[in-house]
């Protein structure tokens, strides 16, 4: 396993014995010394795209290249296929599907990559919406036989809410494919996104050669045995001849001059500000073009810039600590009931063994021990920097969405949590084990797996989930982590919303009139549940006082109490 190099760690471990004031610590944070060598290191990414378009086949081949793994596994339906890295969960392995966000880091071209593999399924949107806040840029995956599709629009809106800088990959070059102008075209179309293809491909399925380099004229050949690049100054009928069959030199000999001519060259800051992506042509499953995209993104991606929170913008290179956490991971070691909560470092280092404020509660932590991961695989982190995913071991004290500083209070513009789409009942066979399955529902919430309502007349919990893909994750990881058998049940209820009221009494009265239709989520916040849509409108007409929510904010309102 490889993790990327660390400098020595300072003599003397840094320790907070208590936060300093606000003042102080702003004052400090604004002493912003040159960018220093260790964060400018860093290249922190995700891979969207729709399911089945090569996602998670091409992080294996990324992380191939990067020497982090010595065989690549790649998703197919064949029980003998070899077992991928960034799909570790037993229920990702028996579907060929990525459920949970994977956090990879390597070292390639003396950059420090950290890759999160990101859910491809619709159902498992909110993991992806909040794995998107971490990066600094994304790789968009297209399948070159079906072009954008629906996931990967969602995907790309995302993005751009974020500005966040797109390189597209166009995968499968190797099997039947749209014409490259006619990709090129849906992309802007449909994304309303500028493209610059880098690379050309020369034939596609069983006649794909390779690709043409229209920044550095050149040829990359599918299946040749050095991986050096043969130049090829002038395109021609005649200079194509040792590539590609005779019927097709002169169509892609026009194709090339037209793009050299038509297409839009690469620019920088339009990239930067994601108006703009860079277009390679490849096959993950032949590992053809993957080098060129890792080389690309070496070259392109931004290393960590300032960082917007509620109180001010953050910038890397402050000397004083801060990160929030995206994600919750349990039981990501069998042997072992551990929690790791996975934080993405904003500015200053993070030295093993400090302390750090968590914002949310004013309390100090001790990070004792930071860990970098590789999938399930993790090595502890002496010091990470700005752009680094550490994972930090804790019992329940951090949530999804918390800031953790050296002293500030700064609550980073995060990760908030939306109407679950699906509401179900959960019953567990055996009486005896109520309270377990209470409190294992609480820990799958805590995490991001599904949304958790207790009712308020005692009855059995109600959980809320996106799509019905995540119903399967819940009851397998029940059954293989906490031994639990359960069995969902349809309730009366089929939508939700948080309520809220200016005046307390508003709130007091409305609850009490719909007891046996009000819930309390996982921070006890009232919940009230509806039978349909049509009722639920129905009831908000009626207490224009209460205000009715599709999206909360609990960090917002934790800083607010």
């Amino acid at each position: 396993m490889t993790f990327p190099r660390r400098a020595n760690r300072q003599a003397a471990e840094k320790s907070v014995a208590t936060p300093p004031n606000s003042s102080q610590i702003t004052a400090r944070n604004r002493q912003k010394p040159p960018m220093p060598a260790e964060y400018a290191r860093r290249r922190t990414f995700a891979i969207i795209s729709h399911p089945d378009a090569g996602k998670t086949t091409l992080t294996e081949k990324l992380l191939l290249f990067g020497g982090a793994i010595q065989l690549a596994g790649e998703v197919k339906a064949k029980a003998t296929r070899r077992q991928t890295r960034s799909d570790w969960m037993k229920i990702e392995r028996e579907r060929g599907i990525s459920v949970v966000t994977s956090v990879m880091t390597f070292e390639y071209a003396d950059l420090v990559f950290n890759l999160l593999d990101t859910p491809g399924h619709e159902d498992f949107s909110e993991d992806t919406y909040r794995t998107l806040s971490a990066v600094d840029s994304a790789v968009m995956v297209i399948d070159a036989a079906k072009g954008i599709e629906d996931r990967t629009k969602k995907l790309f809106e995302v993005c751009r809410l974020r500005d966040i800088p797109i390189v597209t990959f166009v995968n499968k070059m190797d099997r039947e494919a749209r014409h490259p102008f006619e990709l090129l075209e849906e992309i802007e179309k449909t994304l309303a996104l500028d493209t610059a293809p880098v690379s050309w491909p020369l034939g596609s399925g069983r006649g794909f050669a390779g690709v043409y380099d229209l920044e550095h004229k050149s040829v990359r050949r599918m299946d040749a045995a050095s991986e050096a690049p043969e130049p090829l100054p002038e395109v021609t009928a005649l200079t194509l001849a040792p590539y590609l069959a005779e019927a097709e030199r002169e169509t892609v000999a026009e194709e090339i001059s037209l793009a050299e001519a038509a297409c839009r060259p690469f620019e920088m800051q339009s990239f930067r500000e994601g108006h703009l992506t860079p277009v390679l042509f490849g096959s993950a499953l032949r590992n053809f073009g993957v080098r060129d995209l890792i080389d690309r993104l070496a070259a392109i991606a931004p290393a960590p810039e300032p960082r917007p929170a509620e109180e001010r913008e953050v910038s890397p290179g402050e000397k004083a600590m801060s990160g929030f956490v995206f994600k919750i991971q349990a039981n990501m070691d069998p042997n072992h009931r551990d929690r790791i909560a996975f934080m993405r470092i904003c500015s200053g280092k993070l030295d093993r063994g400090m302390k750090a404020k968590l914002v949310r509660t004013g309390k100090l932590i001790s990070l004792n021990a930071p860990q970098f991961f590789f999938a399930q695989d993790r090595k502890v982190a002496d010091e990470a920097f700005p752009g680094d995913i550490v994972g930090i071991p804790n019992h329940g004290t951090l949530r999804i969405g918390d800031t953790l500083t050296e002293g500030e209070n700064l609550t980073f513009h995060g990760v908030p949590s939306f109407a679950p789409e699906i509401l179900r009942r959960v019953r567990v066979g055996d009486a005896m084990k109520a309270k377990k399955l209470r409190e294992s529902l609480v820990q799958m919430a805590e995490e991001g797996v599904v949304q958790v309502f207790l009712p308020y007349d005692g009855s059995q919990p109600i959980i809320g989930v996106v799509g019905a893909l995540q119903l399967d994750v819940l009851k397998d990881r029940l059954a293989t982590e906490y031994n639990l058998d359960i069995a969902f049940e349809t309730p009366r209820f089929q939508v939700c919303r948080w309520v809220s009221a200016e005046k307390r009494t508003d709130l007091d009265a409305f609850t009490a009139k719909h007891r046996g239709d009000m819930a309390a989520d996982l921070d006890g916040s009232p919940v009230f549940m509806a039978p349909s849509a049509f009722m639920l409108k129905f009831e908000m007409d009626r207490a224009p006082e209460v205000k009715f929510s599709d999206v909360k904010d609990y960090q917002r309102e934790a800083m607010a109490k």
